[in-house]
């Protein structure tokens, strides 16, 4: 099997998780090597993510390794044989790698957990409001690039009405409701639209209102999706040089416990969309 040129963040997750595997077992990558019949450079191309691995064979390492998550293995089997070229692939070679990393992230997750205190969520993102974040980067987009990232970010979006939906619940500050990336009426159509989003059985939509005492996570955007098994959960954060995907289990851990706090801060989603209604008729 060929090595990949560019392999994508679940490509290269399933061979994170191989070498953890190996690793619990105390193997080195030659031993692992040996047992799989194949040599140690082919073997640290798969746990780079940068060469495939079929099933058959990943069943073979998790007995080699002897791991007793049944569920774990069976998930890795699932991802090690997905042939998915989803619709992302259409802009590769035109968007960053981790634009389309983050769409297929969204496609395979089980749920997701959103903490925003800058900017309304990408998949929660009106049009035009996309149009004026994208608009505002340095150096900025020529026209037909921003709109192609317009169009991206858009259609992001189906995974919110696809069947089956996926569970989506976002906790925004009020800072990200307030702040204006464009004028009053895309301000007011983004608010619009968050109240319809919210009305989704699978959207719930939480504020974090300016007068909530004790509140110290002004720098806690994330995106948390939920695996197959909790095991293969991943955190998404944005960083001044792009985005970072956390998937070991502390980092996991330290986030579903900011999660919770930030959780815990805000309104109930009843209570959040009276706060947004009353929002509007102050605009």
């Amino acid at each position: 099997m060929p090595a990949r040129i560019q392999p994508t963040a679940r490509q290269v997750r399933v061979g994170t998780e191989l070498r953890k595997l190996r690793e619990a077992a105390g193997l080195t990558s030659r031993e692992a090597a040996r047992l799989l019949g194949t040599n140690p450079a082919q073997m640290s191309q798969i746990e780079a993510g940068n060469a495939g691995v079929s099933k058959e064979r990943v069943r073979r390492l998790a007995v080699q390794y002897a791991c007793a998550d049944k569920e774990l293995v069976d998930a890795l089997v699932e991802m090690a044989a997905d042939r998915t070229r989803g619709w992302w692939e259409e802009y590769r070679d035109v968007l960053p790698p981790e634009f389309l990393d983050l769409a297929e992230l969204e496609y395979h997750a089980r749920f997701m957990q959103v903490i925003a205190t800058a900017h309304v969520p990408g998949l929660l993102q009106t049009e035009e409001y996309a149009r004026a974040v994208f608009g505002y980067w340095v150096p900025p987009l020529p026209s037909s690039e921003l709109e192609l990232w317009v169009a991206y970010r858009m259609r992001r979006q189906e995974v919110l009405s696809r069947e089956p939906a996926v569970p989506y619940e976002a906790v925004l500050h009020e800072s990200v409701l307030r702040t204006r990336v464009a004028d009053r009426r895309v301000a007011r159509a983004q608010l619009d639209a968050l109240l319809c989003q919210s009305e989704r059985p699978n959207v719930s939509v939480r504020i974090v209102p300016f007068d909530v005492d004790g509140f110290a996570g002004a720098s806690s955007s994330l995106v948390y999706a939920g695996g197959r098994v909790p095991t293969l959960d991943t955190v998404q954060r944005d960083t001044p040089y792009g985005s970072a995907f956390l998937d070991a289990s502390a980092q996991l851990l330290v986030m579903r416990t900011l999660f919770r706090k930030v959780e815990s801060a805000s309104l109930d989603p009843s209570r959040s969309r009276e706060f947004i209604h009353r929002l509007l008729k102050e605009m």
